[in-house]
């Protein structure tokens, strides 16, 4: 299909004349680049309005310096002004776990640094604010939805109330908010008060009343959390558990200075009808056009790939999935999967290889719990750790027929899961031969024609009691699942390597935890490469254990590495096989009276593995047999 302009929404009053407009009801501000594709949720939101009869704009990554004329392309929209930092927090997107200054940002044309600024949603609403007093503000995105209520801000050490008091904005859209906003535009359209949203699902607002409904729940106030981390603790309890239920009817409410900061329920859970109808919209899945010459490093990446499901029930405590998409996991239908596929393969660039397709944990796709009622009570925050629910149904059959299709398609050589993978979930028993057998069955496809000679996986850690934190599974399972996929291998003469993600300075983690991890991790021939340093990021478990120093769910005091050094004494156990650490390290171990750990961990110095990026071969295991 031959595109035009008008194949992509408008970003400049020329374009809003070409697409025939007199007028744009909504105008759309974003800290990304305007990319058309499903992958990005600016696109989503704009083709939603869209479909919905609504004229929207876009202004992608504005000019917020000197007389901010971006902010006045369009003039006052007829409905409101909408507004996302972009696909990351704007902090997380800037700056790296030791609060370093990133040189460029993978969502910017080119990957150039600078095109956004640090709290876009604020930076980008109090402009607005001061120039269109009167017209409504809508905020949602990633950074505007995890940080709907008093939260922790690492970069400046400080509890921060909700985002929409320094905002300014009216409503704020948290999750997901394809069905919150078409709900406030068909609303404005008819009366033209914002206050006439207030009774909409999966908002947050402010009042001076706290409102009439069924059930309310009173969070800790924003001081209370600010000056107290057990009254901090109590509230992201609580907030997390309603966020992760199914079918949450609370509303949840926070006083910060006399005003209320009042949460809605949220919206049902998606169908997967209407999922289909969202991947259905008319992407171009090109960046706009004024981006021709210019590579966006996010859209390269995701360009060939393809969304199967939203939500994600695994519940990691350092992951904001669940808090933002919820813990219910809503799929596509095969045949709108197969429809996706059939765009992709005639695009002008495609080459026969989809570069993922995949979730927010690939195999997760089509499975939800055996008894629905079950799951609408459930207040768990995850449905694998500590142990898995025996309401949920692993059964893996429908997505190996999901990528055995794919594959079949004629003009597909290759289709990759990039997305990670729950080995835990392939590894579990089922008490069922039917199930387990197709967990298995799965395993052979994905590492048989699905791996582009490395699977991503993320055990994180090897310490009990960390991956207890972490809410992640043993560590003994992923010995299992690499076992496993070392067979599939040596049975279909493959020569693949596992990559495996770990975390240091993760709140549980000590200093001897790290080096047992590197121990383990040396047995197994790892060569480890590919790490990071946890970061805290707004409302995770994590990171509210991070500042409180304080479990919530258990109120006991926890271990955090918090200082420069500290994360750099364990951040050392990754790299235990460079000679430049080696002094560090053994005074490390010395130093927390573990010197009998030097041996294991330095004494074989003729370490000759050449594998990198956390890899694990096949042939390492060969030689070891031999």
């Amino acid at each position: 299909m031959e595109l035009h302009i008008t194949s992509w929404l408008p970003t400049t009053r020329r374009e809003v004349e070409i697409h025939g407009w007199s007028e744009v009801d909504v105008v759309l501000f974003s800290g990304d680049a305007y990319v058309d594709h499903p992958a990005f949720g600016t696109a989503v939101i704009a083709r939603t309005l869209q479909a919905a009869g609504v004229k929207t704009a876009i202004v992608p990554q504005p000019d917020w310096h000197g007389d901010c004329r971006d902010f006045k392309r369009f003039g006052k929209p007829k409905l409101f002004f909408a507004i996302t930092a972009g696909a990351m927090d704007s902090m997380v997107n800037h700056y790296t776990a030791n609060k370093r200054l990133r040189s460029d940002d993978a969502y910017s044309p080119n990957a150039q640094h600078g095109l956004r600024p640090d709290r876009a949603t604020i930076v980008y609403s109090n402009i607005l604010r001061k120039l269109y007093p009167n017209t409504p503000i809508i905020i949602g995105g990633v950074e505007a939805s995890m940080r709907r209520f008093a939260h922790y801000d690492y970069w400046q050490d400080i509890v921060m109330p909700s985002i929409l008091f320094d905002s300014k904005a009216d409503i704020l859209i948290y999750g997901m908010g394809e069905k919150t906003i078409a709900q406030i535009a068909k609303t404005m359209a008819k009366k033209q008060d914002i206050k006439a949203c207030y009774n909409i699902p999966q908002i947050i607002y402010t009042s001076t009343e706290i409102p009439k409904a069924n059930n309310v729940i009173v969070l800790p106030s924003f001081e209370q959390c600010r000056d107290n981390k057990k009254s901090s603790a109590k509230a992201f309890k609580i907030i997390e558990t309603e966020a992760n239920m199914v079918a949450s009817t609370a509303t949840l409410v926070q006083k910060t200075n006399n005003v209320y900061c009042i949460a809605n329920p949220p919206q049902p859970q998606l169908t997967t009808l209407e999922l289909d109808e969202i991947y259905n919209l008319p992407f171009t899945r090109l960046p706009h056009p004024k981006y021709n010459g210019k590579r966006i490093p996010a859209f390269d990446m995701i360009q060939f790939s393809i969304t199967t499901h939203r939500g994600c029930f695994g519940g990691c405590a350092f992951c904001t999935i669940s808090m933002h998409q919820g813990r219910a996991v809503t799929s596509r239908s095969r045949q709108s999967i197969m429809n996706e596929v059939n765009k992709i393969v005639e695009m002008p660039n495609y080459k026969g290889y989809i570069s993922d397709l995949g979730g927010p944990s690939a195999n997760m796709y089509s499975m939800q719990g055996k008894e629905t009622n079950i799951c609408k009570k459930c207040r768990r925050a995850t449905c694998l750790t500590p142990k898995v629910c025996p309401n949920l149904d692993l059964n893996h059959t429908p997505i190996t027929q999901l990528y055995q299709a794919v594959r079949a398609h004629k003009k597909v050589k290759k289709c990759f899961v990039g997305s990670g993978v729950r080995y835990d979930m392939i590894m579990h028993d089922n008490k069922d031969s039917a199930l387990n057998n197709a967990s298995h069955q799965y395993a052979v496809e994905l590492i048989t024609h699905h791996v582009s000679g490395r699977l991503k996986v993320a055990p994180e850690h090897t310490a009990p009691a960390v991956l207890a934190a972490m809410r992640k599974p043993p560590f003994e399972i992923f010995h299992q699942f690499v076992k496993l996929f070392n067979q599939i291998n040596t049975q279909n003469n493959l020569n693949q390597q596992i990559i495996p993600y770990f975390i240091s300075s993760h709140p549980c983690c000590t200093p001897q935890d790290m080096a047992t991890m590197a121990i383990e991790t040396k047995q197994l021939n790892f060569k480890l490469e590919q790490v990071q340093d946890f970061t805290p990021t707004p409302m995770t478990l994590a990171t509210e254990m991070y500042y409180t120093n304080i479990d919530p769910y258990t109120m006991k005091p926890v271990y955090v590495a918090k200082t420069s050094n500290e994360k750099l004494k364990q951040r050392q156990f990754f790299f235990w096989y460079n000679h430049e650490n080696r002094n560090q390290i053994q005074h490390t171990l010395k130093e927390i009276g573990r010197p009998d750990l030097i041996k294991p961990l330095l004494g074989n110095t003729n370490y000759t593995q050449t594998t990198h990026n956390n890899t694990y071969t096949q042939k390492n295991q060969q030689k070891k047999r031999r």
